[in-house]
């Protein structure tokens, strides 16, 4: 009997170690997921995108708001938001009620990735606001040797065309000529990512400093606020230089010389005679945008027989430059124009062979070639200032001499 009892004491004891303990789950909490100001859970969240020839009204009567309330939104809303403005391609969020009627109660318009537009009327008191998404920036170096072109090797690393052009119209666009680049020519940058979410990338900020290498010859800049009453950035040279000048050293982005100024040329069309080349022709496709190469006040926007449709321009009591054989002219006289300011377009209009704009340059009413002008200066940089200027390169610089080069 008593090993009986012992037999199923030790079935008993073994029954319940094998027996697992019930688990009680705890219910997970949904993540709150927070955007535009709304928390996104409480909505029905319907993303779209404007269509070709839709318009607001449409777009809400689909969404359930019936025209007398969206009549009375777009009344409410006309000084922050124009809906007649509204563009086809651009995203747009509704959030809309979760209940069975799914009516909408805040349309927001994204006409970029940071900035955006709210409309709420989700209750009696309509309002709208413009806002922009959070940026984070980020610090990033960048580097290449040139093969071909600089837009090339940009693209080959797949590095913003934005730096291209900053670099070539605004940070060396008056000591560098970009139209005659050479293979082996190496430049190094530092600039600023900007970023939505951490991860998204929404543009370039500022490009802090650069390094560009040209026919062997060095060029650092660094952009530095100099007057503190002006409160501009410039971008000066590592001996406190400002290279920024008065006048750019092409009139059109990424062109080719195809003529220099040359007052013994010879043209075998006119009998091997010196016909005097009294411009410098930049070639680039029809319809290429013209800049004005410094600031100055339209003089002159016609048309001659030889010249074609040509824009000039007097910059001050020295220097005038024209421009010529346009296919179309964006200035009238008596316009005052900033430097880079589009004045016209490239064409083939009075005596030309090629699409191409002939630059001409006068220094006291004399034509010169611009190429060999040792253009003025911006403003310098005020000797008290250069101290502090130094010390806040020093560390940019450092940086930029130990960036390795990316082929």
């Amino acid at each position: 009997m008593k090993n009986i009892f012992i037999f199923f004491l030790i079935i008993s004891l073994t029954a319940c170690k094998n027996e697992k303990p019930e688990v009680v789950k705890t219910p997970v909490k949904p993540k709150i997921i927070k955007e535009y100001g709304f928390i996104l859970n409480n909505y029905k969240v319907i993303n779209d995108t404007i269509k070709s020839g839709e318009n607001f009204s449409e777009i809400l009567d689909r969404n359930h708001i019936e025209y007398p309330k969206v009549l009375e939104i777009v009344n409410k809303i006309r000084d922050t938001f124009n809906v007649r403005r509204i563009k086809s391609g651009t995203p747009y969020t509704i959030l809309a009620s979760k209940d069975s009627l799914e009516k909408a109660q805040i349309f927001i318009y994204k006409p970029s990735k940071v900035r955006y537009t709210v409309i709420n009327f989700k209750d009696s008191i309509i309002s709208a606001y413009n806002a922009k998404k959070k940026v984070k920036t980020v610090i990033k170096t960048a580097s290449g040797i040139i093969k071909s072109s600089l837009s090339e090797t940009m693209d080959n690393q797949g590095l913003s065309s934005y730096l291209t052009s900053k670099m070539a119209d605004d940070i060396y666009a008056w000591t560098i000529d970009f139209s005659r680049l050479q293979k082996n020519d190496k430049f190094k940058l530092i600039y600023e990512q900007l970023y939505i979410n951490d991860t998204i990338p929404v543009g370039i900020g500022e490009v802090k400093a650069a390094y560009f290498k040209h026919s062997g010859e060095s060029f650092y800049a660094f952009k530095f606020v100099a007057d503190s009453i002006l409160n501009i950035a410039d971008y000066f040279d590592d001996k406190a230089t400002n290279l920024r000048r008065q006048f750019l050293k092409m009139p059109v982005k990424f062109s080719r010389i195809s003529s220099r100024y040359n007052l013994r040329r010879r043209i075998a069309f006119y009998g091997n005679k010196i016909r005097p080349h009294k411009g410098t022709d930049f070639a680039a496709p029809i319809g290429t945008p013209i800049m004005s190469t410094a600031s100055g006040t339209v003089i002159a926007s016609s048309y001659t027989r030889g010249n074609g449709k040509y824009v000039k321009v007097r910059h001050n009591s020295t220097y005038s430059t024209q421009y010529l054989h346009m296919s179309r002219r964006a200035v009238k006289v008596g316009q005052v124009v900033k430097q880079g300011q589009i004045i016209g377009y490239i064409g083939m209009t009075g005596n030309t062979a090629g699409p191409h704009v002939c630059y001409r340059f006068w220094k006291n009413g004399r034509q010169v070639d611009p190429l060999k002008q040792k253009l003025p200066a911006a403003k310098p940089m005020k000797k008290e200032v250069k101290p502090n200027y130094f010390k806040f390169i020093q560390p940019l610089k450092q940086q930029l001499d130990f960036i390795k080069y990316s082929n």
